[in-house]
């Protein structure tokens, strides 16, 4: 088996912790969720690269939260509707405030 290169991600996704330390194989949903919500077209893809497709549905499907647009964008890359996601389901038992 050979030594999969590890993703080059941008800096500025994981401005509150520690870049050069990230653990990509341990915190893997991490990682993903957090290259979803905050990268831009070319971290995606690195992700896709890195991880595979199903891995990257598998943590983006059971995140515990992701902003709306997200979930959104997400659905549209993996190709699942955006009710089998775990943290838009969470969000539908939990709904906010009614502005008024």
């Amino acid at each position: 088996m050979k030594q999969q290169n590890k993703p080059i991600f941008n800096k500025r996704i994981f401005w509150d912790v520690n870049f050069e330390q990230i653990d990509y194989d341990g915190k893997a949903s991490f990682v993903i969720e957090r290259v979803f919500e905050r990268g831009d077209v070319e971290d995606i893809r690195q992700c896709r690269r890195y991880y595979g497709d199903e891995k990257v549905t598998l943590a983006l499907l059971n995140a515990r939260f992701l902003p709306l647009h997200t979930i959104y964008f997400a659905s549209a890359v993996v190709g699942e509707p955006i009710e089998k996601f775990r943290c838009y389901k969470l969000r539908q038992l939990n709904p906010e405030l009614f502005p008024y």
